[in-house]
């Protein structure tokens, strides 16, 4: 949080000329945030992950930070008083951390083990199905923002349910492949060295493959459909541990965003959106383009290029020439503003996250929460990589927000509860009553009996 004051401090020099009494407020707010989530994290999971929260705090705090700094911009440009604490996105942002702190608190109260989660498997795996599906069929004035069928919007009030239903998935996913793993691990044939699966055990990949098309179809969102398939392969692949299901999924990916292309270059229809997002991704400067549909990468592209390698400095760019700034383009404008150096410094901190969630997977003693927290900490990566592909040029562009930065209550909600998950399940994996790493209590202890087995091993 003194990271958070001194940006804070840094935005109101660069826009005001001077360092207002009251810029230490929202990071001083924010702190009392996080520390009450620490202590609830104390009480409740004693042996969890304790570079997670001060990482993602880092994060959103950061980003509740460039989005005031939005809001003091267009109160200048206006001629208004310097905005409330709790007014504009950035205070709309404050509490809504508010909210996602206290949603992650009561996951951690009420789920004390996370294979508790795995008896409502199936009923998670159609919440997540039905959360996908609802944009998808309502009106595009219901659910449509950018060209994406993303959202459910109520007069002024819009959920993102797409956020919801990755959680829901990645508990299905678990679940199912924990109790399939052994028949998705048999062989039928090898080719360069690698053992490719069973004709007749590719139906829940091709299922899911067909899933994820529907919603490039449908909700017209690349990184979307991307990130559900992407989830479900390679939870398949850290369950049987086969290469082979990663090759046979970035071929079934890429050959059926191939086709959607072709078909929206010659047929039109349905697959019309996502041939217009490619088009714009393979020449965004076509003058067709520049001042059109393509406007938004334009700004982007120029936005990171004038940031140079430092940036122009906290508060001294211009982001709001790119829209959508707060939410879909905020890795831009803040990249304009802290560089290459510090958008970079940024990835990093987002990597940590990704690689405790993975330690912890790789800790924990049970199947089920290897492949939930293995299949969290690789979403958040994964979805951070199809952000900041499309703002870049690297992928097509998508409806994703940036997890913990963007403006948007379903994003920072959602993302808590990933993190309040991840932190239970590295607490079961560090603690010593559970044969994990000895912890504050003392020296490792023998693992729990094993209850209602008929025999059981004990080592001398």
């Amino acid at each position: 949080m003194i990271i958070v004051a001194l940006y804070a401090a840094t935005v109101e020099a660069n826009q005001y000329g001077k360092i207002t009494a009251s810029f230490w407020v929202p990071a001083a707010i924010l702190g009392v945030l996080f520390l009450g989530l620490h202590l609830v994290v104390r009480f409740t999971a004693p042996y969890a992950d304790p570079v997670l929260i001060p990482a993602v705090a880092l994060i959103n705090g950061l980003g509740v930070g460039f989005l005031r700094r939005i809001d003091i911009a267009r109160a200048i440009t206006k001629k208004l008083p310097e905005p409330g604490i709790f007014s504009g996105i950035g205070g709309r942002q404050l509490a809504w951390t508010l909210g996602a702190l206290i949603l992650a608190a009561i996951l951690l109260v009420v789920v004390r083990d996370h294979k508790v989660v795995s008896r409502y498997a199936y009923t998670l795996g159609l919440v997540g199905i039905v959360l996908v599906m609802i944009p998808a069929v309502l009106p595009a004035s219901l659910s449509e923002i950018n060209g994406a069928k993303l959202w459910i919007k109520l007069g002024g009030f819009s959920i993102q349910p797409g956020e919801f239903a990755k959680l829901a998935l990645v508990s299905f996913f678990a679940f199912y492949l924990v109790r399939k793993r052994e028949v998705l691990s048999l062989a039928s044939r090898r080719f360069l060295g690698i053992d490719f699966p069973r004709g007749r055990d590719l139906g829940p990949v091709v299922t899911v493959w067909l899933l994820s098309l529907l919603v490039l179809v449908f909700e017209k969102d690349l990184g979307t459909a991307l990130l559900y398939f992407g989830l479900f392969v390679v939870t398949l692949y850290v369950a049987t541990e086969r290469a082979s299901w990663l090759i046979i999924g970035l071929l079934m990916f890429f050959g059926g965003v191939y086709l959607a292309y072709v078909l929206g270059a010659s047929v039109g229809g349905p697959f019309a959106n996502f041939y217009d997002r490619a088009s714009i991704w393979l020449d965004p400067f076509a003058p067709q383009f520049v001042n059109a549909e393509g406007y938004q990468l334009v700004q982007s592209l120029l936005g990171l290029g004038t940031g140079g390698l430092f940036g122009t400095g906290p508060g001294a760019g211009s982001p709001g020439l790119v829209p959508e700034v707060h939410s879909d383009f905020i890795f831009a404008g803040m990249g304009e503003e802290i560089g290459l150096f510090g958008l970079s410094a940024l990835l990093v901190v987002y990597l940590l996250i990704v690689e405790r969630g993975l330690r912890a997977a790789i800790l924990v003693r049970d199947s089920f929460g290897k492949l939930v927290a293995g299949g969290m900490a690789f979403t958040l990566g994964l979805q951070v990589f199809v952000i900041l592909g499309g703002i870049t040029g690297l992928i097509p562009l998508t409806g994703q927000t940036t997890p913990f930065l963007s403006a948007g209550g379903s994003s920072l909600m959602a993302n808590w509860l990933l993190v309040a998950m991840l932190l239970r399940i590295s607490d079961a994996a560090r603690s010593p009553a559970a044969g994990g790493p000895a912890g504050p209590a003392g020296p490792k202890q023998p693992p729990a009996q094993l209850h209602g087995a008929m025999t059981e091993v004990i080592k001398p």
